[in-house]
């Protein structure tokens, strides 16, 4: 089993190579100061406050790394792709630098859950970076199906802050009625297959992850669903989930919000835009328009739950190893 780096340069992989930064598909986004009744979430504000808000900014530079396949006929090698795919330069903030070092001993030392040392140290938690993601797949069968397509957004939001692609699956779609993504869209020698796009996916995360820190990923039906596939598809590629990657599912949030309600609660990620009056941007069940409702939704349900940082990765978070046990509440007072 071959255990995947956090770091790669794209050069080591023949079939796609860096072809040039054009301007990103965001710069047709509209600007949005507000979305219903909150703003849209794009900055993790201090621990200590509930909820995670912020405000985007959609006139922010970003930049779209342009593939093109490799191949010996000179039709294959003139298709072109483009991955919506940002790298963002490291960079080293003060704020967290004097915690990276306390992870560094603590992993260095023994294995000491994270959630664990949040609940001993709340201070930890700014050492968090959280990305809201989702997929679209050929069915729900995470062993017979495969993901057609992916995107993730860093919550902290600023330059380069998103990541968007469709996936090869090497097989046909059946249901193009769902999220309207065809064969033809995805069977193309230019669009990538999993095992190559696994290790841009692990640069782009890395470059968001803060030094010495873990990262987040939040989907709706994560433990479900999302996460199921991505264990499912890292290790057909041979690929481990990255050990300091955790991920939250904001189903049981918005369970917990809306059960006062009465009647049996709508728990769709539609029924929860509908419900706090957030405007659907782009088509539904397509990956990025799905993560920017989700990123509008987890701030309205952490807000309403009066949840910080820390009780959300203290209660509310788990390991990819976890998935597919009961799950039992933490008590790490």
């Amino acid at each position: 089993m071959r255990r995947a780096a956090m770091c790669f340069s794209l050069s080591q992989f023949p079939r796609f190579r860096v072809h040039t930064l054009t301007n990103s598909w965001w710069q047709s986004f509209h600007h949005i100061n507000r979305i219903g009744r909150g703003s849209i979430s794009s900055k993790v504000l201090a621990t200590g406050k509930p909820g995670l808000e912020g405000r985007f900014n959609s006139t922010e530079n970003r930049r779209t790394l342009t593939t093109k396949s490799e191949g010996n006929s000179k039709a294959a090698s003139s298709k072109k792709t483009t991955i919506r795919h940002q790298i963002l330069d490291e960079t080293t903030k003060s704020e967290v630098d004097i915690y990276s070092s306390e992870i560094t001993e603590i992993r260095s030392t023994q294995y000491v859950d994270i959630r664990q040392a949040i609940a001993e140290n709340k201070d930890l938690a700014k050492l968090m970076t959280f990305i809201i993601f989702d997929i679209e797949t050929t069915g729900l069968s995470r062993d017979r199906e495969r993901i057609i397509e992916i995107a993730l957004r860093d919550l902290h939001g600023g330059e380069n802050s998103t990541f968007q692609t469709l996936v090869n699956p090497g097989c046909i779609v059946p249901n193009s009625f769902v999220h309207k993504i065809t064969t033809s869209m995805v069977n193309r020698p230019d669009v990538p297959r999993m095992g190559d796009l696994i290790p841009i996916l692990l640069r782009y995360v890395g470059s968001r992850q803060k030094p010495g820190g873990y990262v987040v990923l939040v989907a709706h039906n994560a433990r479900g669903f999302d996460v199921p596939f991505l264990i499912k598809e890292f290790g057909r590629c041979s690929f481990d989930i990255p050990s300091n990657w955790l991920f939250i599912d904001t189903l049981p949030l918005a369970r917990e919000v809306m059960k006062s309600g009465g009647s049996k609660p709508k728990l769709k990620l539609q029924d929860l835009g509908q419900h706090y009056e957030i405007p659907l941007v782009g088509s539904a069940h397509r990956a990025m328009a799905d993560v920017h409702m989700l990123t509008a939704v987890f701030q309205r349900l952490t807000f309403d739950l009066k949840l910080t940082i820390p009780s959300l990765i203290e209660g509310h978070s788990f390991w990819p190893s976890e998935v597919g046990r009961s799950k039992k509440k933490k008590n790490f007072g």
